[in-house]
């Protein structure tokens, strides 16, 4: 089969950071689904792991931790699906990645893809909507289906991939919707997905909440490294407030006062968490992933797809690399079609 895979870390401008391979075609077992992949989409953790560092792969790596396909096969104890099934999902960090024509992963992660969406529009949701959906209602005590919030929420970064699909779930919750932004179309995009304001956090953002009238806020989700904004989240956060973190921070976090006195949740997210840990409830990914299926296919949410780049290839896999490692992204980037 087809895949794109690495034997050596390298800075993504090297034509050989990524490489056009051909591997054996896996075999389903257990609970285990043979998906023929039809769209991929790139995350920064893709760009993390294959980050320049001496380590050398004896065999090559196929990175790739988003995707949307139809079931090839099934492993013997597998009951949520069958041949011919469209799906989506994120995948699971410790396995083979989702960068070749078939990929094999445990059907407790997998969701039915949603009928609405084409394989590339539906390649851009699982990781994105697993982490914002666990980090709000699953890290924290809130609900996707809570009545009469009156809370605020304020999301660090809100253009990115987990930002876009943060707004459109902490709105359908029914929270008030801040979003930064730094640039005009990244501003537009949060507003179009449903940001009620949206500041700047290249500027103070006590100040900016204060003149929109709020002078603190009930929810922080910061998006990229805790440190630059800390000290500010501290400040603005209300009592028995939370703070959700997805970024390992650059620097030793004071967790101290002012989180301590105002008694402050702070939540991390990984959502390779329950694959990697085998954890007894790794199932909630699949029902997860059903109920936004669901909720995309009522129109209530919507893809954070904004350009598929081309082809499942190398060439196309290291410009998209190229572009997320920018920091200039608005959305999800996908590849689609081999």
């Amino acid at each position: 089969m087809k895949a794109i895979a690495l034997t050596r870390y390298l800075p993504i401008s090297d034509p050989e950071s990524l490489q056009d391979v051909e591997l054996p075609k896996p075999v389903a077992a257990g609970h285990d689904v043979l998906v023929r992949v039809e769209a991929v989409s790139v995350n920064p953790v893709d760009t993390k792991v294959r980050s320049p560092k001496p380590q050398v792969e004896a065999q090559p790596k196929v990175l790739g931790y988003d995707a949307a396909g139809v079931v090839e096969a099934v492993g013997e104890n597998v009951t949520l699906f069958k041949p011919g099934d469209e799906v989506y999902y994120a995948g699971d960090i410790t396995r083979p990645g989702t960068n070749a024509q078939f990929h094999l992963v445990d059907e407790r992660i997998v969701g039915r893809k949603p009928a609405t969406l084409d394989f590339a529009q539906a390649a851009a949701l699982p990781l994105t909507a697993i982490t914002a959906w666990e980090l709000l209602f699953d890290r924290m005590p809130f609900s996707i289906d809570m009545e009469n919030n009156t809370r605020s929420l304020l999301i660090i970064a809100g253009a990115g991939g987990v930002g876009s699909i943060a707004i459109q779930l902490a709105r359908r919750a029914g929270f008030t919707v801040i979003a930064t932004a730094s640039r005009k179309e990244t501003v537009d995009w949060c507003k179009s997905l449903g940001a009620h304001h949206v500041i700047d956090h290249r500027q103070p953002l006590h100040a900016q909440l204060s003149a929109l009238g709020h002078e603190q806020v009930d929810v922080v989700l910061n998006l990229v490294d805790p440190n630059p904004y800390w000290e500010a989240i501290g400040g603005i956060l209300a009592p028995q407030g939370h703070v959700g973190l997805i970024v390992e921070p650059s620097a030793p976090l004071n967790i101290g006062d002012p989180y301590k006195a105002k008694c402050i949740g702070i939540h991390w997210e990984m959502m390779f968490a329950r694959a990697r840990f085998k954890t007894g409830d790794m199932i909630e990914q699949h029902h997860l992933l059903n109920r936004v299926a669901s909720l995309v296919d009522a129109g209530e949410l919507r893809t954070t797809h904004t350009e598929t780049i081309g082809a499942i290839n190398a060439a196309n896999l290291r410009e998209t690399h190229r572009r997320l490692e920018s920091g200039t992204t608005i959305g999800k980037l996908v590849l689609a079609g081999w």
